[in-house]
């Protein structure tokens, strides 16, 4: 992890953020994209990876993140918030044109394929296979 100004800012917002949700296996949220912001390399795919999700799955949005936040953060948090209107392959494929995303997108991918934790949500079999050949997809689009 790279601790700056910046990054502490946004593990504070995402911590606020996500504060009283849980993943699938009841674990705190916030473990999820510290962990992925744990696999960057650069101050601004930290920032990018911690706030990953908040734009999705709490309620701030681009413009809250933009009053804090560098453009290069904001355009991959941007990017990274899948609309649900937006097909999935088209999404990844948006991803793939900014370094950030891209990078932030296949940590998340790898952290959400761990087969530990999809056992730990009680995710079937069934589930795991359709769940490993979408992620699959989506990291050999990105690796393009």
């Amino acid at each position: 992890m790279i601790y700056t100004e910046l990054t502490i800012r946004a593990m504070q917002t995402a911590y606020i953020a996500h504060m009283g949700q849980a993943d699938k296996a009841g674990v705190p949220y916030i473990f999820h994209p510290y962990h992925v912001a744990e696999q960057m390399t650069d101050e601004y795919a930290v920032c990018a990876a911690l706030l990953h999700d908040v734009v999705e799955d709490t309620t701030l949005t681009i413009g809250d993140l933009e009053r804090s936040f560098p453009k290069e953060v904001t355009n991959a948090v941007k990017l990274l918030t899948h609309d649900k209107d937006t097909d999935y392959v088209t999404y990844i494929r948006a991803i793939k044109n900014d370094p950030i995303a891209r990078a932030v997108k296949m940590a998340d991918i790898q952290h959400n394929s761990d087969t530990s934790r999809l056992t730990a949500a009680g995710v079937t079999e069934e589930t795991k296979e359709r769940l490993s050949r979408k992620y699959a997809e989506a990291l050999r689009l990105l690796s393009e």
